[in-house]
């Protein structure tokens, strides 16, 4: 079993930065993906990171904004997001699977998720 707990969220106006994290503990190292869901709207990926960190994946709204990154001596997945803007409001959840994948069903554990509200 795998528990994973975010961290990072909070208020900030348009153009700053956040830097999410994902601490991850139990037995393994997967790969890992940061979802969001915004108000009245489905779950989107926004970034996934393969288990050893050689592969990355971004959605096209994100791109050039948001990095992902993992330190898998601390057992942590990063996403340090900049150049925040309004439509990036959302819950932001890590998840955690064995699969590599851009959907939910993909991965088999879930954070609590952490909220970033951007301000205009």
């Amino acid at each position: 079993q795998v528990a994973l707990v975010e961290s990072g969220g909070g208020l900030v106006q348009a153009g700053g930065s956040l830097n999410l994290s994902c601490a991850a503990s139990g037995r393994g190292t997967y790969n890992t993906g940061w979802f969001r869901q915004a108000p009245g709207k489905e779950h989107e990926i926004v970034a996934s990171i393969s288990s050893r960190g050689g592969i990355t994946y971004y959605a096209d709204s994100v791109k050039g904004r948001f990095t992902i990154s993992r330190d898998n001596a601390k057992n942590t997945v990063y996403l340090q997001m900049n150049s925040l803007k309004p439509e990036d409001t959302a819950v932001y959840y890590c998840a955690a699977g064995a699969r590599w994948g851009r959907n939910r069903q993909d991965y088999d554990y879930w954070g609590q998720g952490t909220q970033v509200t951007v301000s205009s």
